[in-house]
């Protein structure tokens, strides 16, 4: 095989692999986990506000 070919083939096992994970990361199947991931960073909230007006009661 030439070169030319092993990068033509490469190309299009790249290629491959993009439309999978594309088509993977917006598969309607994934949309509930992927909701619940990206509201990870508001999980710890209600307990910091906890905190907070425990803090502010504790000043009085």
């Amino acid at each position: 095989m030439e070169i030319g070919t092993l990068r033509g083939l490469g190309t299009i096992l790249v290629f491959v692999a993009f439309i999978a994970i594309v088509l993977w990361a917006y598969s309607s199947k994934r949309k509930q986990s992927f909701d619940e991931a990206a509201n990870l960073p508001f999980a710890d909230e209600p307990d910091a506000n906890k905190r907070d007006e425990e803090a502010s009661r504790s000043k009085k």
